[in-house]
């Protein structure tokens, strides 16, 4: 397929109908526009043109708008071909969006159109195949992105080229390139029963080691004169290979290939997938691409103690005898390499993209933890919508034959709880999307979660919660009445609120019936743990209300870095109240 094939007038018209109607329905969510009833109909006026469209306002007022039924119009009912850029430059007063932030979020949404024309043009799954299909198949499959944030496909940097290439949606195999850095201007670390040595035997064949170590020998080097680092090859081509070109010359970075291994992206697209070897490490590598809010690179100092942060997380985890019960497992990220640029290091200031263009992680598969008859998802598949409009969730419950409410209730008992209990039990706080917890099923049933994303998206709350010294970074101070937005926000609003619609909409199981299976799950976790009364009380699940954090006003007030990833709090953007779906089941 050649990289612009997909891009017809009819897929382009069909791929932007589906993310207006996605752009009004979370708009609307976070207080931006106010469509009014009109009969049947909801009508958005801005200047020079109105929308028409059919929707259902549901739970967490979650507007769920018909894609079908959007019809733009001119003032004076003449009908206008519907043009995303257009929609944001009419409602740009309404949606706050500053001159240099504009022109920017227009290319992300190009590119988020591009994928989705590019997805409607290859032959796609129905939901019930791929309820049999291979973990990767199913990464690939994804269509919507992040539920809450429009622009969620940027990738600003990639070409048409690279799109192909290295998109997750692709498929497309990888192989990493490596390259050698000498030990005094890098950083290695490991969770403590690894070593380097262990990098070496673990992540490269025997054929690459051997090849790798005759280059270094050329140099009058071997490996325990250097680290090794995998490198996105975009992000050679790129950037090091320019960017870092003195530390190249210098023969401070040594330039060995490829690997043998080929890896699949996944939705995180600068996280890659073994698929030679489906229980080796995942690697995350630094990608300079601006994608949903941020610069994808990754910070050398910031991953110095990531794999300690892991291990701490880790052993928390898998020593809770409630969360042993759950079978929640953390997918540790237990080593990291990076290089300081002697240059950038002394010029740039903390957090800059120039000190994240040059370094790489390593994270445990979920492969080797699978029993007989399980198979693994992403949770980001709960959320799919076949081009025929079935929920995969919806084909899952099928599949395993339960009641919907009981095979919800599974779900919530594997994913929900053990959220809920780290936050009462010890103040920790995961970001738990879709992308970043992976599910494992049998028979269409969720048996357990996997947690993953932790070094960079995990916090500890709770002062009376001890943290090693040397990882006491992800100490964060909160208000009380922020504290279970963790749970409320995250969980509630960011996700469980368009898992409920959808099955709502596909007449599976009514919002009504999910949020009181959701409410029974909770109430039964704190019956079993009385011990847990005072904090239940003073960070309630139950309130009639709670404060609506918007990820989009977040996006348009500064999609180069949406938040202070050190501070995320003091970052966050609230929009009044949204009715808690649990208050009546308190």
């Amino acid at each position: 397929m050649s990289a612009t094939e997909h891009l017809t007038p009819e897929l382009w018209q069909q791929a932007t109908r589906t993310l207006l109607a996605k752009a009004i329905g979370e708009f609307a969510h976070e207080r931006l526009l106010i469509p009014v009833l009109e009969g049947e109909r909801y009508v958005l006026t801005g200047p020079g043109e109105r929308y028409r469209f059919a929707a259902k306002r549901l739970g967490l007022d979650h507007w769920a708008v018909d894609a079908h039924s959007l019809v733009r119009e001119a003032h004076d009912g003449t009908e206008l071909g519907l043009d995303a850029a257009e929609f944001f430059i009419a409602f740009r007063a309404e949606l706050g969006i500053g001159d240099d932030v504009l022109p920017v979020y227009l290319e992300e949404l190009a590119s988020t159109i591009n994928r989705g024309a590019f997805q409607l043009s290859e032959d796609q799954l129905t939901a019930a195949k791929l309820v049999d299909a291979d973990f990767q198949v199913i990464e690939a499959a994804m269509t919507g992105g992040h539920p809450c944030f429009v622009a969620g496909s940027g990738r600003l940097g990639f070409s048409s080229s690279d799109y192909l290439a290295y998109a997750p949606e692709t498929a497309s195999g990888v192989r990493l390139l490596w390259l050698a850095a000498r030990r005094e201007h890098a950083m290695f670390t490991a969770a403590e029963e690894l070593d380097f040595q262990w990098l070496l035997d673990t992540q490269l064949d025997a054929d690459s080691r051997d090849y790798f170590a005759s280059l270094l020998t050329d140099r009058g080097l071997g490996f325990e004169d250097v680290y090794l680092i995998p490198v996105h090859p975009w992000q050679w081509h790129h950037k090091i290979s320019t960017t870092f070109a003195a530390e190249v010359a210098a023969g401070r970075l040594i330039l060995l290939g490829e690997g043998h291994d080929e890896f699949q992206a996944q939705q995180s697209i600068r996280t890659f997938f073994n698929r030679t070897d489906p229980t080796a490490d995942y690697v995350k590598t630094a990608l300079s691409v601006l994608n949903m809010g941020f610069m994808r690179g990754l910070s050398t100092e910031y991953m110095s103690v990531t794999p300690q942060i892991n291990t701490f997380v880790a052993e928390l985890v898998h020593g809770d005898p409630a969360l042993k019960k759950t079978g929640v497992t953390v997918l540790r990220e237990r080593a990291a390499v990076g290089y300081r640029h002697p240059a950038y290091s002394a010029s740039a200031p903390k957090g800059s993209p120039y000190r994240k263009m040059l370094a790489a992680l390593w994270r445990e598969s979920p492969v080797p933890y699978l029993g007989q008859g399980e198979k693994v998802a992403t949770m980001a598949s709960l959320l799919h919508v076949d081009g025929e409009g079935k929920p995969f969730a919806s084909a899952l419950i099928e599949r395993s034959g339960l009641r919907a409410a009981d095979w919800l209730r599974g779900y919530l008992d594997a994913y929900l709880v053990p959220l809920v209990h780290c936050l009462y039990r010890y103040g920790l706080v995961f970001m738990p999307h879709g992308e970043n917890v992976i599910l494992v099923l049998k028979d269409g049933a969720v048996q357990r979660v996997f947690m993953k994303d932790i070094g960079e998206e995990c916090a500890v709350l709770e002062t009376a919660t001890p943290v090693p010294e040397e990882i006491e970074r992800i100490r964060a101070e909160v208000p009380d009445d922020v504290r279970a937005l963790s749970i409320l926000t995250d969980v509630f609003d960011c996700f469980l609120r368009f898992l409920a619609a959808n099955l709502h909409l596909d007449g599976v199981l009514s919002e009504d019936e999910f949020w009181r299976v959701a409410a029974e799950a909770l109430r039964d976790y704190q019956s079993e743990h009385p011990e847990l009364a005072e904090a239940f009380a003073r960070f309630p699940l139950f309130e009639d209300s709670f404060p609506l954090s918007c990820l989009n006003r977040l996006q348009l007030k500064n999609n180069q870095q949406m938040v202070n990833i050190e501070n995320q709090e003091e970052s966050l953007i609230y929009a009044g109240r949204l009715d808690n779906p649990l208050a009546p089941w308190r």
